[in-house]
């Protein structure tokens, strides 16, 4: 299979695509998670078709049927649960589902004496056998956090599962138990006690040891979660961090996402030669790498080899967010991928801005009446700030966060103050002719991190509530009308997403399919301020840099954005602490963006 991908002289390069993941996998987990269906079918409905052999379940055990019914119901909602590990070539849901499947084919035997279902269950363990091999990947990162969220959610799917299992009997039921007394019963059962609905005959114990089962289950899982061996998610030691910043010392200059490669809370992969890097982290099983990779561009190839390789090992998802032209080439050529543009970049050359000029009007006045009313501005490098300054920035950026769950990935360096971060740049706003706050006369911040020895990149901005409206803009001039003296000649702004659809589908000629595209962009604006981002950025007269996405294929898009807007923090799968608990556990916590504040990192 074949494409083609824009080179920067607006030739396209023809490049040949890597095989696609083998469908066995996939097919696998899918025929578990029907097995799963109709062993849990088996358990609730056990007479759903007129059993030949009733003649020889007389003879039999009168507890072996209930037994059964449990067994067949507990191996159909494990094998739910491992059809999602199958499809990712997961090692450990190959083995639990090779011993399962024996399992619930003996309880299909046993309890509803079907030769069919026997063979369903083997149809699935040979070709589980036979292709052994393609399940090799390893476990994913892990916290504590998933065996409560296990425990939710089996807790919720079992009493609606058990309440199919006790109304799945009318005939049998004694009386007419009213909503209430069959969940009641449900309760109970999941503990192993029993409830106050009566049935007649046998189907009484059937439908106890069938509760029983799923608290069981419940149970297990959870116990297994919460005390398995622990595989923290990886993150930078102190080694791949200096190494790290000596490769942006010598091709820093390259990107100017190169430094948001040395958040914390990211992995690593190096080249085998230790001259280029690539950053990423695991967000619902997608490899999510952001930026080009760092360090020669020669031997980016081997890099991105390690982290292709990586990504196959544990079955993840590989995608790069935010990654430029020449990025984007390289990762297509070497790996087969796609490639889509995403948005563009806005960066301000600093020779070319000025505040004089029609186009630039608003910013002026807006700047100048903020001036007026009494605020100052300082522009320093973090190193040139004493600590209890940037300790009291660190509580501000912190207090006026205004939302529970940081921001930030893929253009987020998570911290502020750090002692290896001296050549960050922070802009600060101070009013003092105000009695002052907490934090002193300290009313806005904007903190920059470097891009080469002569840019900067725009991380993170915060303001206090209580100050005039504009001081992003005013923070913005004022760093670049001090970045000369900085040595600075090119400030890069943010990301702005979909820029050019905004752009071109509010122009006369705009085709109606462009228009419509516009305007459901505008829609979204509302929650992820796609539009508002690119306006403010615009005001500034910048040069628009192209940012793309690669994946795989179409199919993994939602997934990969699901991803990428969980790391980013707009989406929160997670159990967050209390505010007091995480500035106690964590006094210099990553400050990125808040989107109300028109953060200029949104992605």
């Amino acid at each position: 299979m074949s494409g083609e991908v824009p080179s920067r002289s607006g030739r396209a390069r023809r490049i040949v695509r890597g095989p696609r993941p083998e469908a066995v996998p996939a097919l696998v987990g899918r025929a578990c998670a029907v097995v799963g269906v109709l062993d849990i079918a088996a358990g609730v409905f056990p007479r759903f078709r007129h059993s030949r052999m009733h003649a020889i379940a007389e003879v039999l055990p009168g507890s072996l049927g209930p037994f059964a019914a449990a067994l067949s119901l507990s191996v159909g909602v494990l094998l739910l649960l491992l059809a999602h590990g199958l499809k990712r070539r997961k090692r450990r849901a190959w083995r639990a589902a090779v011993a399962l499947l024996p399992a619930g084919a003996v309880s299909q035997f046993v309890y509803r004496h079907s030769v069919i279902g026997v063979l369903i269950s083997l149809a699935l363990f040979v070709p589980l056998v036979i292709h052994r091999d393609e399940f090799r990947a390893l476990p994913d990162p892990r916290s504590r956090w998933r065996a409560l969220a296990n425990f939710v959610l089996m807790s919720a799917g079992s009493l609606a599962l058990g309440l199919v299992v006790v109304s799945a009997h009318p005939k049998r039921t004694i009386g007419d138990p009213s909503l209430a007394d069959r969940l009641t019963h449900v309760l109970y059962g999941l503990f192993g006690f029993e409830g106050p609905v009566d049935y007649e005959g046998s189907t009484s114990w059937t439908v106890a040891f069938s509760l029983g089962a799923l608290g069981l289950i419940t149970a297990v899982t959870t116990i297994y979660l919460a005390f398995r061996p622990e595989h923290p998610a990886a993150h930078l030691t102190e080694e791949d961090e200096t190494q790290l910043r000596a490769l942006l010392e010598k091709h820093g200059a390259r990107d100017s996402l190169g430094h948001f490669a040395l958040r914390r809370d990211k992995a690593v992969v190096f080249s085998p030669s230790g001259k280029a890097a690539v950053t990423y982290r695991v967000v619902s099983g997608v490899m999510l790498a952001s930026g080009d990779p760092i360090g020669d561009v020669e031997a980016w190839p081997g890099a991105i080899e390690r982290f292709m390789d990586e990504a196959k090992a544990h079955s993840w998802t590989p995608a790069v967010m935010g990654c430029s032209e020449t990025g984007g080439e390289v990762w297509t050529r070497e790996t087969g991928l796609d490639a889509l543009e995403l948005g563009d970049e806005a960066v301000v050359d600093v020779a070319d801005f000025s505040l004089a000029g029609r186009a630039m009007r608003n910013v002026r006045q807006m700047v100048k009446r903020i001036e007026r009313a009494g605020y100052e501005t300082r522009v320093r490098r973090i190193r040139d700030l004493g600590d209890a300054e940037l300790e009291r920035i660190r509580r501000a950026a912190e207090d006026w966060r205004g939302t529970d769950t940081e921001r930030g990935f893929s253009m987020a360096l998570g911290r502020i103050g750090d002692p290896s971060d001296g050549d960050c740049l922070i802009a600060t706003a101070h009013k003092t002719d105000e009695e002052p706050g907490p934090y002193g006369d300290l009313k806005a911040i904007l903190h920059f991190v470097p891009w080469g020895t002569d840019g900067v990149s725009l991380d993170l901005m915060r303001r206090d509530r209580s100050a005039d409206p504009g001081m992003n803009e005013l923070l913005i001039v004022a760093a670049l009308q001090a970045a000369p003296k900085l040595g600075v000649t090119r400030i890069s702004l943010n990301f702005a997403m979909f820029r050019s659809a905004l752009a071109r589908g509010e122009k006369i000629g705009a085709g109606p399919v462009l228009r419509a595209w516009r305007g459901l962009l505008v829609f979204l604006s509302r929650w992820f301020q796609i539009e508002s981002l690119y306006k403010f950025n615009a005001k500034f007269q910048p040069r628009w840099e192209p940012r793309f996405v690669v994946y795989r294929a179409p199919g993994d898009l939602p997934r990969i954005g699901f991803a990428a807007m969980q790391a980013e923090g707009f989406v929160n799968l997670a159990l967050p602490l209390p505010r007091f608990l995480r500035r106690t556990a964590a006094p210099a916590r990553p400050c990125t963006h808040h989107a109300a504040e028109r953060d200029v990192r949104a992605a």
